[in-house]
This record gives C-alpha cells, sequence and structure tokens, in this order.
C-alpha cells in the first residue's frame, strides 16, 4: 500500500500562505538594519523608531489571537484574499510614507495580514499533511518564519545601502503578486465551522491590553531608566492585568483559545520551548545589526551579508531536522537545539568586546542550527498531542506566542540598550548594553534546556 502524499495543489496552498508571511517577516526584520538610517532621516530616537517591530509583532500577535476563531469561521481562500489585500495596502502605505507615523500605520496593516497569513499556512499543514510526513512538512513550513528573519538584515542592509529604505517595499511587491496568483489558483475549501461557538470579544480586548502593558512597561524602562517609577507602575498594572487574565481564561464563559489544551505537560513544555527559541531569534536580530553599526561602524550591506551564512545554513537544517523528528522523536532535537543555542549566547557575552563582522557571523550560524533544529520540532509535537477542531486552537496559540516572542523580545533588548545611554556614552551603552542582552538570552537558552531535559526524562519513565 503507497505512502500517503500531500497533494500538488495542498503544496502550492502552502507555499501561498507562506510566501505571505515570508513577505511581513521579511519586512520586519529588514526594517531593524535600517533603523540608524531612520533615526537621522525622521528624525527620532531609538525608543520610537524601535515600535516598528514592536508594534507590528504585537499587532500580529492580536490578530493571531483571534485566529482559532476565525479559521474556523471563514474559509481559507477568504483569509487569504484579505490577508493579500493588507499586505499590498500597507507596503504602499510604508513604501510612500513622508513621516514616521504613516510608515507605522503601513507596518500595521502589513501586521495583519502576517497575523492572518501564518496560522493559515500551519492550518494547512496541520490539516492537509500525512501524520508520517508531518515534520517534514512543518519543517519547510518553519524555514519560512525562520529564514525570513535571517535573510531580512541582508536584504535589508544591502538595498538600503544601494537606494534607500523605502526599496524594502518595493522589493517584495513582485512577490506578492506571485503569491496571490498561486493562492487564487491553489487555496480552495469551506470554512470548518464554529459549531455554536460566539467570539470573544471581550478576551481579545482584555490581552491586547495585558500583552500591549508589558511591551509599553519595556519600553517606558528604556525611557525612564528600570528604577524609574515610571516604569515600577507599569510593571505593577501589567502583572494585575496578567492575573485579570489568567482569572478570565479559567472562568469567562466565552474563550479566545480552548485552553484545556494546556493541561498536556507536552504542550505546555512545547509552548515554552517554541516561544523561548522565537524570543532569542528574534532579540538576536534586533541586537547585531544595531552593534555592528554603531560599534564597528560596518554598514548596513556589512551587517545584513554578517547574518546571511547562518541564514542559508538553517534553511538546510529545518527539513532536516523535521525529516529527523519523524524518525526519532522531539526530545533529543530539542536537547541539541538549546544547548547550542546556549553555547552560541555564552561565546557572544564572552567576546561582546572583542567582537569583529566575522566572528558574529561564525557566532550566529552556529545559533541558527541550533534554532532551526527545535523551532518546527517544538509545533510539530504539540501538535501530535491534539486532535479535531482543537488543532486550530493549538495552532493559533503557538502562532501568537511566537510573535509576542518576538514584540516583547525586540522590546526588552532595546530597552536595556537604551536604559544604559541616559547614564552613559552610546558606544559604551551598545557595548554594555548588548552583553546584558546576551546573558539575558542566554539565561533563556539554559531554562529551554532545563525544560526540554525533565520533558524527556518524563516521557521515558512514562513508556518504561
Amino acid at each position: 500500500m503507497p505512502e500517503p502524499t500531500l497533494s500538488r495543489q495542498s503544496q502550492l496552498a502552502i507555499l501561498a500562505a507562506g510566501l505571505l508571511s515570508f513577505i511581513g517577516i521579511l519586512v520586519e526584520t529588514s526594517m531593524n538594519v535600517t533603523f540608524p538610517t531612520l533615526i537621522a532621516t525622521l528624525h527620532v530616537s531609538l525608543a520610537t523608531v524601535q515600535w516598528l517591530t514592536t508594534a507590528y509583532l504585537l499587532l500580529v500577535t492580536i490578530v493571531m489571537s483571534a485566529t482559532a476563531f476565525v479559521l474556523k469561521r471563514f474559509s481559507f481562500r477568504a483569509l487569504f484574499f484579505f490577508a493579500a489585500s493588507m499586505s499590498l495596502l500597507g507596503t504602499l502605505v510604508a513604501m510612500l510614507a513622508p513621516n514616521f507615523a504613516l510608515l507605522l500605520l503601513g507596518r500595521l496593516l502589513q501586521a495583519v495580514a502576517t497575523g492572518l497569513s501564518t496560522p493559515l499556512m500551519f492550518q494547512l499543514v496541520f490539516t492537509r499533511a500525512p501524520l508520517n510526513k508531518l515534520g517534514l512538512y512543518t519543517g519547510f513550513a518553519s524555514i519560512i518564519i525562520s529564514l525570513a528573519p535571517a535573510l531580512g538584515p541582508t536584504y535589508g542592509g544591502i538595498v538600503t545601502s544601494l537606494w534607500s529604505w523605502r526599496a524594502i517595499f518595493v522589493g517584495v511587491l513582485p512577490l506578492l503578486l506571485i503569491a496571490t496568483l498561486i493562492g487564487a489558483y491553489a487555496i480552495h475549501g469551506p470554512a470548518l465551522g464554529t459549531r455554536g461557538q460566539a467570539f470573544d470579544g471581550l478576551g481579545l480586548a482584555l490581552l491586547a491590553v495585558t500583552f500591549g502593558s508589558l511591551v509599553l512597561t519595556a519600553n517606558m524602562a528604556g525611557t525612564h531608566g528600570w528604577l524609574s517609577g515610571q516604569f515600577g507602575a507599569l510593571l505593577a498594572g501589567a502583572v494585575v492585568l496578567i492575573l485579570v487574565m489568567a482569572w478570565y481564561a479559567r472562568h469567562g464563559r466565552r474563550r479566545l483559545f480552548d485552553y484545556r489544551i494546556l493541561g498536556n505537560a507536552v504542550v505546555r513544555q512545547r509552548l515554552l520551548q517554541y516561544f523561548g527559541l522565537q524570543f532569542i531569534n528574534i532579540g538576536l536580530s534586533f541586537v547585531l545589526p544595531l552593534y555592528v553599526q554603531d560599534v564597528l561602524g560596518a554598514s548596513p550591506m556589512s551587517a545584513g551579508l554578517m547574518m546571511l551564512p547562518g541564514a542559508l545554513i538553517g534553511a538546510i537544517v529545518a527539513p532536516l531536522a523535521g525529516r529527523s523528528y519523524d524518525r526519532i522523536g522531539a526530545a533529543p532535537l530539542l536537547i541539541l537545539s538549546a544547548s547550542l543555542a546556549g553555547v552560541a549566547m555564552a561565546l557572544f557575552a564572552g567576546f561582546t568586546g572583542h567582537l569583529t563582522v566575522g566572528l558574529i557571523a561564525l557566532l550566529y550560524t552556529l545559533l541558527r542550527i541550533g534554532f532551526n533544529t527545535g523551532f518546527g520540532t517544538a509545533v510539530s509535537d504539540a501538535s501530535l498531542q491534539v486532535t479535531g477542531p482543537q488543532k486550530a486552537d493549538q495552532n493559533a496559540m503557538f502562532s501568537m506566542m511566537q510573535q509576542f516572542a518576538g514584540s516583547l523580545g525586540t522590546s526588552l533588548m532595546a530597552a536595556v540598550i537604551a536604559a544604559r545611554a541616559l547614564h552613559s556614552k552610546p558606544l559604551a551603552a551598545t557595548i554594555n548594553g548588548s552583553r546584558a542582552d546576551f546573558l539575558g538570552l542566554l539565561g533563556l537558552a539554559v531554562v529551554i534546556l532545563l525544560s526540554a531535559v525533565v520533558m524527556a526524562k518524563r516521557q521515558a519513565a512514562n513508556n518504561h
């Protein structure tokens, strides 16, 4: 009996949704390289310009939190074309923006597109890929959301150096057209159905306010310092909001997600690992271009090209890791992933004052190997723990937390450096702030490693 395979039309459908996600994430990380340029040309501060990434990722997070319902309520085709329209409109607004406010508006319109297209891509994988090939296809899907952040600085650095930051948006228009044409051909099928479930508008508003308060709290630390009264007040408010959201998730009549999936220990641990790896990935993609331009005096092009080897090698690793997951399971891959990430971050922290463009490229490649080994593995393993409609909930929850990891990671990394600049010269602030960021990311890698080891031991004990 032949093994089940994924049809060519389904493969193209995944590709079309993936290309929309790729565009959104590519532009997001491309903008990181342009921050020194934007600060000079638009006359804004680092604390302000970082909102191009932070606000974008925050809105993506909020949109993704609604997709557990939206993916059931609307057909894949309708969602795809709405996302494509938002991507086009946002690209045009940002490309033509005469000031920071309109540039931010364009990025927020693109955020809506990415917030829909990424869960749509994974939902197509989870509902159409045969179980014996789930890891492989999830690995390919993960390439899109892991390759784009690494290619973004390279792309952004090159076009900014050769032309203008506006060229970032010009360059993605042909790719957006290709994605739309492929989607028009390949994406079909009815809505899954909500089975009488009502949309949880209050839960969405509460989640948006809670996540927004956490990002604003981090931003306040960068503006006024970690010991400031403003930071303390916002932190206290954020803690209260987290407690309220946790109570509502347990007792509310309507729910954005079926939170019962978090009762599964494997799902909980995989969500922690998925979140942590993305936090490290996006946080580092913010710090490194800033460091090489401000400390080493490199051009935006050099800052981007520095990250290209890691991007390409990581792209090769992702499907190989997916294929390995189908054979040996999640535990060995996640332990290896966290270990490599930890080693890379320890070396970044240890050599902060002596980093060169070449050494950064080497260490970043090590980090990308670790990241791509575990990122797709975590979400693949979690998807096997749920069935039926709960797959949409698991997909939306993981997609949401992946984006929030990027938003919070960018905000915290920027806050650490900006807070240092309040009391020291810019060069020293960037060096010392970067070292503190690297140490923080090292601590997170250790947490991921411990989580993976504990879960592996627990699963081994259960099997015996």
